[in-house]
C-alpha cells in the first residue's frame, strides 16, 4: 500500500477535520519540519494560524500547497509560497456572516454594558434595583462607523439598517455600490472616527494596517464611543486602546481578536470593566466552521494532486 502524502500541521486539529484527512494524508505535528524526514512533506495546513515564513519553506522543498483553515493569511508570507510555485488556499465567503453577527454581538453587549450587568446580577451588590445603575449607550439611531468595506464589513453594514443607525465607511476605494444598496455614506478616515458613535474594524492585517488604530486615532474619537476589533489582533495598537480606556478618553471597547493573542493573563487590559475581550469567536458557529473545514480540506487534497486550488489566495 503506498504511503499517504504528509501533511505538517499544527495539531491537533479538529476531531472532524481529522477524521476527513485520515484515509487521505499522514497528518504530521509542527516540529516535523525541524526532524529527519522533512524533505519529505507534501503540504502545510494551518490551523490555528501558526507562522509560515521563507525559514520554513527553506526546510520543507517538497511543499506542494498550503492549505489555510480560515481567510485571513497574515501569518503565511504568501509572495515567499508563490516565488516556489506553491499555491496558498484560504475559505473566503463563508464566514462573512457569522463574523458580522460577532461584530454586532461585541457592539450590542458593549453599548448596553451587557457584561458588567451579568456580573452585577450575579453578584453579592444586586440587593436592589437601581435605575441610575451601568447606563449605556443606545444603538439605534446612532452612527456607526464602518473601517474596511470588505465582505464583512457590508454584512456589518446591512445588520445596522435594521437598527436605523447612520453608517459611514472608510475603505481604501470607494464602494459606491455598497454606497447605493446599503445607504452607506464614504468619509475619510479621520472625519469617521471624530463623527462615529461605534467604530467596527474589519480590515485585513497587511504592513498598512498594522497599528491603524493608535493614540492618534484614539484621540480622535468621542468620549462616548466605543471601538470594536472583529479583524486582527495588531490592527490595533494595544499599549495605546489600554491607556485610552483607563483614561477613559472611549467609552468602551469590545474585541474579538488581541495583540498578542492570548494576552498575557497580568495584562492590565484584563482588569478594566470598560472592555469586552472574546477569544477570537467570529466565525465560532457550527455552520460555519464546518463549510470552512470542508472547503480547507478540498484546497488540501486539490492541491495534492496538482489541481487549481477552489480559493487561492492572490
Amino acid at each position: 500500500m503506498p504511503k499517504l502524502p504528509r501533511v505538517l500541521a499544527d495539531l491537533p486539529v479538529s476531531p472532524a477535520i481529522a477524521e476527513a484527512l485520515r484515509s487521505h494524508v499522514e497528518l504530521v505535528p509542527w516540529h516535523a519540519a525541524d526532524e529527519p524526514g522533512a524533505a519529505t512533506i507534501a503540504a502545510i495546513y494551518t490551523y490555528g494560524h501558526p507562522t509560515v515564513d521563507p525559514t520554513l519553506l527553506a526546510k520543507l522543498p517538497g511543499v506542494r500547497v498550503i492549505s489555510n483553515f480560515g481567510v485571513g493569511v497574515d501569518h503565511i508570507d504568501v509572495p515567499a509560497a508563490t516565488a516556489r510555485g506553491i499555491p496558498v488556499g484560504n475559505t473566503p465567503g463563508i464566514l462573512d456572516g457569522a463574523t458580522a453577527d460577532q461584530a454586532f454581538t461585541l457592539l450590542l453587549a458593549a453599548g448596553r454594558r451587557l457584561i458588567e450587568g451579568d456580573r452585577y446580577a450575579k453578584g453579592p451588590d444586586f440587593v436592589r434595583y437601581d435605575p441610575s445603575y451601568l447606563l449605556g449607550r443606545e444603538i439605534h439611531h446612532a452612527t456607526l462607523g464602518i473601517i474596511g468595506l470588505g465582505r464583512i464589513g457590508a454584512q456589518v453594514a446591512r445588520r445596522a439598517r435594521a437598527f436605523d443607525m447612520t453608517v459611514l465607511y472608510h475603505n481604501r476605494q470607494r464602494r459606491v455600490d455598497v454606497e447605493q444598496s446599503l445607504g452607506v455614506q464614504y468619509l475619510p478616515r479621520e472625519a469617521l472616527l471624530t463623527k462615529s458613535d461605534y467604530v467596527v474594524l474589519t480590515v485585513p492585517l497587511t504592513a498598512q494596517t498594522r497599528h491603524l488604530i493608535g493614540r492618534t486615532e484614539l484621540a480622535a474619537m468621542k468620549p462616548t464611543a466605543i471601538l470594536v476589533n472583529v479583524a486582527r489582533g495588531p490592527v490595533v495598537d494595544t499599549d495605546a486602546l489600554t491607556e485610552a480606556l483607563q483614561l477613559r478618553t472611549i467609552f468602551g471597547a469590545a474585541l474579538d481578536v488581541t495583540d498578542p493573542e492570548p494576552l498575557p493573563r497580568d495584562h492590565p487590559l484584563l482588569k478594566l470593566d470598560n472592555v469586552i475581550i472574546a477569544p477570537h469567536l467570529g466565525s465560532a458557529t457550527v455552520e460555519t466552521r464546518q463549510r470552512m473545514a470542508q472547503v480547507s480540506i478540498e484546497n488540501l487534497l486539490a492541491g495534492l494532486a496538482g489541481k487549481a486550488l477552489a480559493f487561492r489566495v492572490g
